[in-house]
């Protein structure tokens, strides 16, 4: 497992057109830790994240810092971007079908994330390290998994083997979009503690108050790109400030109490 990564966010700003989908943005994720991103759908939350992987879109414009543990992330090139998803972030989709090659089964794909960022010596160690990395993800069969693909497989099986990719070079960063949505409670649970188990910092993007309970340490409510109310979970969630956030919380079950 790689040593836990600080992520800093400073004043950032993404827009599209004339639109800010986030508007100067900061925050921090202390190592170990499991910061959320909670807000509705269109808050900014899924850009902000999609941004600190380098991802923002062809047509976005962005202003602003991120810093993963010092490094500069805005000044890389796309190869050192490259270099760095996967090895020290690692990233999980709210689709999974999003993250994973429908023409490829899932074992070969595992093994191209491993022999790519060089964390086996060869072909042959990243093929007998596939069983093992699916097996960690929850995955109960993990031999007819890896020779499967995509489609031969369940929902919850198939965002299991997205988490498989996500944390196949032991990043100390994850960055999860709503890694939940359309999970039944059962996997929903498992998969959620699955994620912070690891002990790898962790941003999770998500609009479920019950999610940031679980797992969450501190929290950050966004609406329109900003964030409008952030601080420790237990604190937030029981008596949120801003009307916006007591608002949020209060129209969920679970939610302030």
């Amino acid at each position: 497992m790689s040593a836990p990564e600080r992520l800093d966010v400073v004043d950032l700003t993404v827009t599209h057109g004339g639109v800010r989908a986030v508007d100067g943005v900061s925050l921090s994720v202390l190592p170990g830790e499991v910061l959320v991103l909670l807000g509705e759908s269109g808050s900014g939350k899924s850009t902000l994240a999609r941004t600190v992987l380098g991802l923002p879109g062809p047509t976005a414009r962005v202003g602003g810092s991120v810093r993963l543990s010092g490094t500069e992330l805005r000044t890389l090139d796309e190869r050192a971007l490259a270099d760095i998803r996967g090895r020290r972030i690692g990233y999980v989709p709210q689709d999974p079908d999003a993250g994973l090659d429908p023409l490829r089964r899932i074992g070969s794909q595992l093994v191209e994330v491993l022999l790519r960022h060089r964390v086996v010596p060869g072909r042959r160690a990243a093929r007998e390290a596939v069983p093992e990395l699916l097996a960690a993800a929850g995955l109960t069969d993990p031999d007819r998994a890896a020779r499967s693909h995509p489609h031969e497989l369940s929902g919850g099986q198939r965002q299991r083997a997205v988490i498989a990719l996500a944390l196949a070079c032991s990043p100390g960063l994850l960055i999860a979009d709503e890694p939940t949505t359309a999970l039944d409670a059962l996997v929903r649970t498992r998969v959620l503690d699955l994620l912070a188990s690891r002990g790898a910092s962790v941003l999770l993007v998500t609009h479920d108050i019950g999610v940031a309970r679980r797992i969450g340490h501190q929290v950050a409510v966004l609406r329109a790109g900003r964030i409008v109310e952030s601080g420790p979970v237990a604190k937030l969630l029981t008596e949120p400030e801003h009307p916006y956030a007591a608002a949020l919380v209060a129209a969920q079950p679970g939610g302030a109490r």
